[in-house]
């Protein structure tokens, strides 16, 4: 049975021919299905995250599913920095690294459309003012979003972050649906969303505006930077 319904593929097959540009990849690091079960291998919504992905993918000719299966292919996951699945990296026209660890379900498929147009297009909605402060971060900068699919302030977050990672080569941002990893909900003391934690050094919970957020991942990186040149005067 379908994940779209037939007026939402109608819909999105629509928006991609209005809005998407050049062709995208998407890849996803999942777990085959087989016979057999591994222990600590179990991924209860690589199913889901599978088929929503061939749903989504088959509504245009620009963008291209790639599937790995993690266990088989761990190098390839390695080389990607993926460490849980289901895991999502989409690639175009953006510069840094956008993620979604989890399913994309509930509010973040809207996240997902939109950032398959941006990639698609290699343009954001984010001020002239945060470009020109992300093309000169001084360090590498990794956002993680820590999201739930019935979070209605999530998504803005994690457009946010994501946008940023498609202006910036510096910046990588993962979105994470944190109710699928009950250890990094422990981990990161995680007990509200949205919650974001840069380098992990500096985490706030809520959402922030646009100007705020870029002003907090400039500073980190740059806080970053200082301890080297110090130690290279």
């Amino acid at each position: 049975m379908p994940i779209l319904s037939p007026a939402d593929q109608e819909y999105l097959r629509q928006v991609f021919v209005e809005r998407l540009r050049d062709p995208i990849t998407i890849q996803l690091f999942t777990q085959r299905v087989t016979q057999i079960s591994i222990p600590g291998y179990e991924c209860a919504t690589c199913r889901e995250t599978n088929q929503l992905l061939e749903e989504v993918a088959a509504l245009s000719e620009k963008i291209t599913l790639e599937m790995y299966d993690l266990l088989q292919e761990g190098a390839k996951g390695r080389e990607a920095g993926v460490e849980e699945i289901p895991a999502i990296i989409l690639k175009g026209h953006n510069k840094g690294t956008l993620r979604f660890i989890g399913v994309p379900a509930g509010y973040e498929f809207a996240t997902l459309i939109e950032d398959i147009i941006d990639v698609s297009r290699g343009t954001t909605e984010l001020s002239p003012l945060s470009r020109e402060t992300l093309a000169k971060l001084a360090q590498p900068v990794h956002i993680k979003v820590f999201v739930t699919p019935t979070c209605p302030y999530c998504p803005g977050v994690a457009r946010l972050a994501h946008m940023m990672a498609i202006e910036s080569e510096k910046v990588t941002a993962d979105v994470i649906e944190v109710s699928e990893f009950p250890h990094i909900a422990q981990r990161y003391r995680i007990f509200a969303v949205p919650k974001v934690v840069i380098n992990e050094s500096l985490e706030f919970e809520g959402a922030r505006p646009e100007a705020a957020f870029v002003a907090m991942v400039e500073s980190v990186a740059r806080a970053q930077a200082e301890p080297e040149q110090d130690s290279s005067a």
